[in-house]
């Protein structure tokens, strides 16, 4: 290394010096001390540069990483803003849904992914709801391509809903229920504005159970 060589020459011109003491001030030994003494100047002048260099280069990354520390950490705060600003939305948006149901109001949310009939529906029986029973127009324009809690899953061709009541009123589209393939089981709500005879009111679709769409929820 630099400095390991600087000591070989501090060492040398050490050597030349004492050699030249025990012949009693040689002038061949003297020139040769000089020149091994402006050589070991220069290399500790050089040392020492390389070092600032270094030093400054060290600095700098210092400095870099401190102003990516600065950001991360500011990063950090905003997202714990949010996190605590989403919190905090949440817990609102519960004690309404929990002050609503206090007051005996019906209320509806949605499954937040793609899931099975039966999926769906124990989602929302987590949330202390069920898929939802449709009973009234006014329910049934409300939603489209849903999952509903209606079946005929325990015996084919007797519709029930989730509640085990018996389906009185239904809103089929032409033709349904027509079991395709004997595994159309579950019912969803699939308003199809592009296809004729789609209406909001005639939209029920019987469908394989295991297929995965989102489901109402009603509480």
């Amino acid at each position: 290394s630099e400095t390991a060589l600087s000591q070989l020459l501090c060492a040398s011109i050490a050597i030349c010096v004492f050699w030249s003491c025990l012949s009693g001030g040689s002038r061949y030994l003297r020139w040769i001390t000089v020149g091994l003494g402006v050589i070991c100047v220069l290399l500790l002048v050089f040392i020492i540069l390389n070092l600032q260099d270094s030093y400054t280069d060290l600095m700098t990354e210092k400095h870099q990483l401190q102003d990516n520390f600065n950001s991360l950490s500011q990063k950090k705060l905003e997202l714990e803003t949010r996190i605590k600003d989403l919190t905090d939305e949440k817990d609102q948006l519960q004690r309404d849904f929990d002050s609503l149901n206090k007051k005996g109001t019906v209320c509806f949310f949605m499954s937040t992914e793609l899931k099975s009939w039966s999926d769906c529906r124990q989602y929302c029986r987590d949330r202390g709801a069920d898929l939802v029973i449709i009973n009234t127009e006014e329910k049934q324009v409300s939603f489209e391509r849903v999952w509903i809690g209606l079946s005929d899953t325990e015996n084919e061709g007797i519709m029930k809903w989730v509640d085990n009541s018996p389906l009185k009123q239904g809103f089929w589209f032409k033709g349904e229920p027509n079991n395709s393939n004997g595994n159309e089981d579950c019912i969803e709500l699939n308003y199809n504005r592009e296809e004729t005879g789609w209406s909001p009111l005639n939209s029920w679709n019987d469908y394989p159970c295991s297929e995965k769409k989102k489901g109402i929820c009603e509480k």
